[in-house]
This record gives C-alpha cells, structure tokens and sequence, in this order.
C-alpha cells in the first residue's frame, strides 16, 4: 500500500496485507548523510538517475547470507532480504532502530508525538490495477499491463488525484520511475465509493491502496524487472509528521535495491 492504514489492511484482507500503508523506512545505516535539513517526505521533484548501487555479496553474490526481513513485528537495525510473492527478484533493504514489519511487505515507524499508532510506512506489492478516478472508483479499476511507464501513465490519468512529473532512475542494475502522488485539490472523501480515494489494487473488485484523508501522500519507485513490474512507495499519513522521521523513511527507502544472482 487510498492509503489505508496496515490496520484497515488487515481488516479489509485475508491476506492483503500486500497494498500499500503506513510506514516509514531508514537505510544508509553505514553513515548515509541526508543532503536537505527540510524532508517532508520523499520527492521527485529533483530528477535522480541512481538510487544506489549494490555492493557486493558474501560468498559470490549468495543472497542467502543476508536475513530475511521478519513477517511481523518490531526489527533490529540491519540490511534485510525481502522476497515478495510474484517478483521474480528479491531486494535488499536497510532499516534503523525502531521499526517494525508488517506482514512481510511493509516496514513502519510510529512518531510519538502523533496519536496515529503509525506516522509512515513503506510497502512493497503488487498493483495491476490503477481507479481512472480515485473518488468514483468503483467498476472503475482498469488493469495495467506489465510495464513501468503503463503505470505511471495510468497514475498520472487518474481524476482525484495528483502526481508529479516522473524522473528516471536506477535501482541497482534495474530501471524505472519516481514520482509523488498525493490528492488533488478539495476533494471531500467522505462523498467518495466506500467512503476512500482508491488508488490501486491487486483485482479488478476489490481496493488495495487508499487514501483515508486529504492529507496522505506517497513517492513512488517502479522498477523494470527484466519485463516484470514492481511497485515500491513510501507514505507519509499526515502533514504533522516529525521531519526528521520523514528523512529517516526516505533513507529506507533510498536503501532499497534489487538484486539478481543471474
């Protein structure tokens, strides 16, 4: 993960605990240095043609000498190995003290001074499928075919909401786009299908990703996997949220990079 919350995730899934949500990741453990004092959160708005380069693995590239990131709970600062049902490649991300995972596809942080149980998030899953419009979303998810600039077209169409210009980049040995997304102008939720802008989804039935307020928003990095797509975001819920846990999430997310043993 329209934005729900890994809450009403839960509610809503068996196990859809895929669609993005409500978390915020830290990488660059090994003195990565922030570059900006103001980071609300993570934007596209500064073209990036590289994220980060992957440095070598132990014993000839095995990925299996990396721990894989734990299904649920609180996690110990260190570089994980996610393996996300359906993505042909698994990735490496790095995560600071104080985070927690979210059944096995999202990494969240709380910002204490905030009554919301989870200020940011990060998620990793699937999204066939982008509402042409976020707010009459219903009979109104239109599946996307496998490549990365399909789903920023159909991001970039969709009514209700807003994205920014999309900049290349490189995840890795692997290509694709950045870009925000966020709700355009007055748009009153309450009067929306199921009461939630939709976002994406995994079906063309049911919402995945939705945003619970005006105030949500998210980057976006979706990446070319030799002919696969994936979908990575980071959210923000609020606009109160502590700065410097928005610059810790972008540096969990700039963290993040795929890997192939091929």
């Amino acid at each position: 993960m329209s934005t729900m919350t890994p809450l009403q995730k839960a509610a809503q899934r068996p196990r859809h605990l895929l669609p993005l949500v409500a978390i915020a990741l830290i990488g660059c453990l090994g003195g990565c240095q922030y570059e900006s004092d103001d980071a609300p959160l993570p934007s596209a708005s500064s073209p990036t043609t590289e994220v980060r380069t992957p440095s070598p693995l132990p014993d000839g590239g095995d990925t299996r000498t990396v721990p894989p990131l734990p299904e649920s709970g609180d996690i110990d600062a260190g570089t994980y190995l996610v393996l996300i049902t359906g993505y042909t490649e698994p990735f490496e991300i790095t995560v600071p003290d104080g985070w927690k995972s979210f059944d096995g596809d999202s990494v969240i942080k709380d910002d204490p001074d905030h009554p919301d149980e989870w200020a940011v998030y990060l998620t990793f899953w699937p999204a066939d499928y982008v509402a042409t419009d976020a707010c009459a979303w219903v009979g109104k998810l239109a599946e996307v075919d496998s490549s990365p600039k399909a789903f920023v077209d159909a991001m970039t169409a969709q009514t209700s909401t807003a994205s920014t210009p999309a900049v290349e980049v490189m995840m890795g040995i692997y290509s694709g786009f950045e870009f925000d997304h966020s709700v355009e102008g007055d748009v009153d939720i309450t009067t929306c299908n199921g009461g939630k802008l939709c976002i994406h989804a995994e079906s063309a039935y049911e919402c995945s990703r939705w945003y619970s307020s005006v105030a949500e928003r998210e980057t976006y990095r979706v990446v070319d996997l030799n002919g696969q797509r994936a979908v990575i975001a980071v959210s923000q819920l609020h606009e109160s949220i502590n700065p410097e846990l928005m610059r810790e999430a972008r540096a969990v997310f700039d963290s993040i990079v795929f890997r192939s043993d091929k």
